[in-house]
């Protein structure tokens, strides 16, 4: 699925038009992302939990060329799903 089958689900399911689909899923994954932009953690009862990880620099290896590189620090989206989501997708 993406953004935009994501948008026909919700036109289809809250009997709205489009282009309101369209504002509200913006609005939600906007929100999400500036959450995230500030190190907040978003949960969502029933479904699960995002967080930012940091990485620590390190000295890593180009597949290609085998010649040994430093990479540097970042911080990565981290999603946990919940235990309902979980049980769902191995009980079914």
């Amino acid at each position: 699925m993406n953004k935009y089958d994501l948008i026909e689900d919700v036109v289809r399911r809250g009997e709205v038009s489009f282009k309101e689909a369209a504002v509200v899923v913006n609005s939600v994954f906007d929100s999400m992302m500036d959450a995230l932009l500030k190190g907040e953690r978003i949960e969502i009862r029933g479904f699960g939990s995002f967080t930012t990880r940091t990485y620590k620099p390190y000295m890593g290896r180009n597949p290609k060329t085998k010649e040994r590189i430093e990479v540097k620090p970042k911080r990565l989206p981290h999603f946990k799903p919940s235990r309902e989501v979980k049980k769902l997708l191995n009980y079914k």
